[in-house]
């Protein structure tokens, strides 16, 4: 098996499944999240781009972006996406919103959020996920 995994790397073209893997490489090899090499995924994200332009790629590196760079950062990179209105469905992009203003200490604006997000969950996993977001923004006292 690994001499197959070692051939299908080689060769001239890097394609799509190239840089995902190389993505996937760089999250399973972390000791954790916070070894991850972010900068390195915002890399492959751009690459990644380039080759498949997304909006949900987009989102992928703003998060990547702003664990690496902070959440200044991602949340700009959230706010610039193209065809932002293709993720109008999709809940990752006001949890992402969320996660970041919480990061920021902007309680009410993540749990805004994350409210905006729950009518958008797809399945009860998703949903308890986003519940539990929501009640982290309690404001400490």
């Amino acid at each position: 098996m690994p001499a197959l995994l070692e051939r299908s790397a080689t060769g001239e073209v890097v394609s799509e499944y190239h840089v995902e893997a190389a993505i996937a490489w760089c999250h399973v090899t972390a000791p954790s999240a916070g070894d991850t090499n972010w900068e390195q995924i915002v890399s492959l994200y751009d690459t990644l781009l380039a080759i498949r332009p997304s909006p949900v790629i987009a989102l992928s590196r703003a998060i990547a972006l702003g664990q690496f760079a902070g959440p200044e950062h991602g949340l700009a990179a959230l706010r610039s996406i193209n065809g932002l209105e293709r993720l109008g469905r999709y809940p990752f992009y006001p949890i992402a919103l969320g996660e970041f203003e919480l990061r920021r200490g902007h309680h009410a604006a993540a749990r805004a959020h994350f409210l905006d997000a729950l009518p958008r969950a797809r399945n009860q996993t998703e949903k308890r996920f986003i519940e539990q977001r929501i009640s982290t923004c309690e404001i400490p006292s």
